[in-house]
């Protein structure tokens, strides 16, 4: 079962971007990627518990296990060592992909507090797009009287141009909200 973003994909946003960029050949139209969730944890933070809480958080919100990512070298001055765990990823692709930037778009964002659209500097150069959360309490899954402490979360959707005008039309025509100038 497809999701409503991907159909919504194929039957609208697809032909609409094709008429529009003189593209004759259906998939050379930008399309989504994947999509990354990533959170980083301070050094100062040495606690399993919290390493514990981002892993739970993370895959409550992807629907998958995240991996966890290690320092590929030793900093002092922040306290880093070769190896530690300085923060969880999870890479979404396919049917995930869809189901999650159909919820970030429809349900999530909409609950972020003081949000006014998202800033067209967000895309960059290659056409992907970059937003921070700086609570992760937004997320639909995340029930606001289970959480102990707040922490940021990092979602990057990547596409498959590169090229920040045609990355902003497809964003724009997925129906991500930006913010009037």
């Amino acid at each position: 079962m497809a999701s409503s973003l991907k159909e919504k994909y194929i039957k609208v946003v697809a032909p609409k971007l094709a008429a529009d960029f003189g593209v004759k050949n259906i998939l050379a139209v930008p399309r989504l990627q994947k999509v990354v969730l990533n959170v980083g944890i301070p050094a100062s933070n040495k606690d399993p518990k919290i390493q514990e809480t981002v892993a739970s958080v993370l895959s409550r919100i992807s629907g998958q296990k995240p991996v966890p990512t290690l320092a590929k070298q030793s900093i002092s001055n922040f306290k880093i060592r070769k190896g530690m765990v300085v923060g969880y990823m999870v890479t979404l692709r396919g049917s995930k992909m869809y189901d999650f930037v159909d919820k970030l778009i429809n349900v999530t964002l909409p609950r972020v507090r003081d949000f006014r659209g998202i800033s067209e500097s967000n895309v960059d150069n290659n056409g992907n797009i970059s937003m921070g959360f700086r609570e992760y309490i937004a997320f639909p899954e995340i029930k606001s009287d289970e959480v102990e402490r707040v922490h940021g979360l990092q979602v990057t959707i990547t596409t498959s141009i590169k090229d920040h005008d045609k990355g902003l039309a497809l964003f724009r025509e997925l129906g991500l909200p930006f913010s009037k100038k």
